[in-house]
């Protein structure tokens, strides 16, 4: 079963997922691959996902307030093995840094997978947890973001990571 909280932010909106085992979804409003809460619950309170829910809503309460650099809530990935190891290695882009798509497939020991690389890393359920938004153009140039362009440039600058 996946419980979900809404929760206010600078972005907008953030619905907040997860399961027994750990956070499983952080949804932009208009998230362009998010499915749907069909099947979903709110989390009952005092329950292990309530208490995840609510872990996870303070300490991307503490990343806004840049009181915070990492994430340690527990994930429940739903993913190809091929997915999971691109979100995984998204992990290791450290706060205020950024590498290239093509970097990323280098990164992941495939360079010739540029596109499946950046399917899996816009599937990414977990917005901002495994920070996707990280990942730029070749160029320097802030490129696809399935929150929108403006969400990313806020989460970079937020950062400081300079862009084009």
């Amino acid at each position: 079963m996946i419980y979900y909280i809404e929760h206010p932010s600078p972005v907008g909106s953030l619905l907040i997922a997860a399961t027994e085992a750990g956070v499983c979804g952080v949804y932009f409003e208009e998230h362009k691959h998010f499915k749907g809460k069909e099947g979903w619950q709110m989390a009952v309170p005092s329950s292990r996902p309530a208490q995840l829910l609510a872990q996870t809503a303070t300490q991307l309460d503490e990343y806004f307030a840049g009181k915070r650099t990492t994430f340690d809530v527990p994930l429940d990935l739903a993913g190809t093995d091929f997915q999971r190891s691109v979100w995984a290695e998204l992990s290791s882009i450290p706060f205020g840094k950024s590498v290239s798509y093509a970097q990323h497939a280098q990164r992941l020991g495939n360079a010739k997978a540029l596109r499946a690389v950046g399917s899996a890393i816009g599937k990414n359920p977990v917005s901002i947890i495994v920070p996707c938004h990280r990942v730029i153009g070749s160029s320097g140039a802030v490129t696809g973001y399935a929150g929108g362009l403006e969400r990313k440039r806020f989460l970079l600058a937020l950062e400081g990571t300079a862009v084009k």
